[in-house]
């Protein structure tokens, strides 16, 4: 691990600029390179219209659409799964029933389509094709990668409600591409977990996580708190690192409890050096979670410092928090994290938070961005070895709808040389 900074950090810098605006509904948002021309584009989407976008990283910004009658598109990832060289989509969709909230998911709903990239801007007039994989109820998050074993492609299914209950046991399950993934009606899927997870908001894969692996991992954030799930390749067998319990404090005023969304960040030569979450579910509360020490086992031992708490739970137990991002945006070797906060003003944008004294429990803290976000995708999008972010605004009904919802850029200003 590195040193720990001793003087006042150089504050972030970034430049902001509009990719789109007046959006009609605004929720998740990636950043790939679809067009293969070196430079990330994005996709991006809300809720309620079933459209899915991706914006050309070109002068303008050119929209164009991929997918529409989708109807509610929740969460998704990107990967090559055709296996032309341009990533494709995959996302998850019919989340809720008429009602459109948790407390109604559509039982037969919770699907997962992955869309087909043509391969060139010029071959899109007409949409993606779409390639059905699965399903399990209330599905809401999912995440492509390899997690046991590395010679196909794999796509990780998690719940965030069951039909039973709201807070019922929720099953994370996994797909294995088939044979071939165009032909084939549905890919096979497996149950990971049905016995330990409720109202699962946050998943992130996490490459790098397991010593001696080549397998992602991932970081749960649910009732439970926050969770390390990795499948040991030795034992053939998943297991689960409980990290902390998340925010508890709040559960006889919001009946919400653990933790909403999370990442991990490094520092130095520790890929998991600290992890960031926000708490609860739709939660106020900024936590760092850090090591103290080992149990008998010789698995780390986690402390949680809380940070921030924005605001106090709206009416429906709600906070603005949305997201965790973990990314090295100033070049010194060690990730900064940014917080997504929805709103309402003032607490709405992005918070930049870096680590001053880890081990102390002391950070730093900016904010560099001031519309309404729901997600945040980063990737470095002119080409000068800083990395950028994007955001999509909040504007889900039922939930929060943003005013003036936009998907925003910001470009890295900070000074090149900075890394320490």
């Amino acid at each position: 691990m590195t040193e720990n900074h001793l003087t006042t950090p150089i504050p972030p810098a970034f430049t902001a600029e509009v990719v789109a605006e007046q959006l009609r509904d605004g929720y998740w948002l990636e950043a790939p390179d679809i067009d293969q021309d070196g430079r990330p584009d994005l996709f991006g989407y809300g809720l309620r219209l079933g459209e899915i976008y991706w914006y050309q990283n070109d002068e303008r910004w050119t929209r164009r659409l991929v997918a529409d009658g989708i109807r509610m598109p929740v969460g998704a990832d990107f990967a090559d799964i055709s296996g032309n060289g341009h990533p494709d989509v995959v996302v998850c969709y019919e989340l809720y029933g008429p009602i459109g909230t948790i407390h109604d998911p559509d039982p037969a709903g919770g699907k997962i389509d992955w869309l087909e990239n043509p391969g060139s801007p010029d071959k899109d007039e007409s949409r993606w094709k779409r390639h059905y994989v699965g399903r399990a109820t209330g599905m809401h998050r999912l995440r492509v990668g390899h997690f046991t074993r590395t010679d196909r492609l794999q796509i990780v299914g998690v719940p965030i409600v069951a039909q039973a209950d709201v807070h019922a046991v929720l099953p994370v399950v996994i797909f294995t591409q088939p044979d071939d993934v165009h032909t084939a009606d549905e890919w096979p899927m497996e149950t990971i977990d049905d016995s330990h997870f409720r109202m699962i908001h946050g998943a992130e894969k996490k490459a790098g996580l397991i010593p001696g692996s080549d397998l992602d991992s991932l970081l749960f954030a649910s009732d439970e708190g926050v969770t390390w799930l990795y499948f040991d390749e030795a034992t053939g067998q998943w297991v689960r690192r409980l990290i902390g319990t998340g925010e508890v404090t709040q559960f006889e005023q919001t009946g919400f409890r653990g933790s909403g969304d999370v990442n991990a960040g490094r520092i130095g030569d520790d890929p998991m050096a600290y992890v960031a979450a926000i708490e609860p579910f739709h939660g106020n509360t900024v936590a760092v979670y850090t090591k103290t020490g080992t149990d008998e086992q010789g698995a780390p031992v986690w402390g949680r410092t809380l940070l921030d708490v924005y605001g106090d739970p709206n009416e429906s137990g709600e906070g603005p928090g949305h997201q965790i991002v973990c990314a090295d945006f100033d070049g010194d070797g060690e990730e900064e994290f940014l917080v997504a906060l929805r709103g309402p003003w003032p607490w709405q944008g992005v918070m930049y938070y870096k680590a001053i004294d880890l081990a102390a429990g002391v950070w730093a803290k900016w904010r560099v961005g001031e519309e309404s976000v729901a997600r945040i995708a980063t990737g470095d999008f002119n080409g000068d070895g800083r990395l950028d972010f994007a955001t999509i605004a909040y504007s889900v009904q039922n939930y929060y709808v943003a005013k003036d919802a936009k998907i925003m850029l910001y470009r890295n200003r900070m000074p090149r040389g900075d890394a320490e």
